[in-house]
């Protein structure tokens, strides 16, 4: 006589709840070069005002929102334009623009552009702005971008641990001068890492005390 076998009851909603995060996550939408540009794009625009021209430069970076709503929305650079009263560069300005825009839209990690724009030095000599040291309009460029990827959190700030921050104070504090209006000594050489003149040589090491960055690391 055969043993009849009970079938264990499966709840519906159970495995309805179950399936539910798997069908979640093969409906993120990821940024691809084939997604359509919606009617209505969030962005900002930064002024970049150099010596180099009279006019100042206005760069506007557009989002596109994914999965708007969800745990999984994400904001991401889709297109960049840059427009100025100065015709000079208009050449690669548009070039510019579409190129970095192409790239946006293909996906992956756009941050790398940051890094390539901020290495352009102008074979004519940069520019100091705001004590900061600007080897070229493209770097400044670069620096737009990356000041909106950390806004929209596509880049962290890391920033410097206690134990560099702490020693970066204890030294300036060693090397202020009175009455100097910069936060750095007078002496101090411009950092390659960061382009501040911040560089002094400390403790055997030359040190920035901008950015931490050191030789002897």
């Amino acid at each position: 006589m055969s043993k009849k076998i009970e079938q264990p009851i499966i709840d519906a909603e159970v495995v309805r709840k179950t399936d539910e995060p798997a069908a979640e996550e093969s409906a993120v939408v990821q940024m691809h070069e084939k997604l359509e540009r919606p009617e209505i794009l969030v962005g900002s625009t930064y002024k970049l005002k150099t010596p180099l021209s009279e006019h100042a430069f206005y760069i506007t970076i557009n989002d596109i929102i994914l999965n708007e709503g969800t745990r999984h929305e994400q904001r991401r650079p889709f297109e960049i334009f840059i427009n100025s009263k100065n015709m000079e560069h208009f050449q690669w300005v548009v070039a510019l623009t579409r190129v970095i825009s192409a790239v946006f839209r293909k996906g992956g990690d756009a941050t790398f552009l940051v890094d390539e724009l901020k290495a352009v030095f102008d074979p004519q000599g940069g520019y100091f702005k705001r004590g900061r040291f600007m080897p070229s309009l493209v770097a400044e460029l670069g620096e737009a971008i990356e000041h909106h990827m950390k806004l929209i959190g596509l880049i962290t700030d890391q920033g410097l641990d206690e134990h560099q921050q702490a020693f970066i104070d204890r030294k300036k504090q060693e090397l202020a001068e009175p009455e100097d209006a910069s936060p750095f000594p007078e002496s101090a050489q411009l950092c390659q890492k960061c382009h501040h003149k911040a560089v002094v040589f400390a403790d055997g090491c030359l040190t920035c005390l901008n950015c931490g960055d050191s030789k002897c690391s």
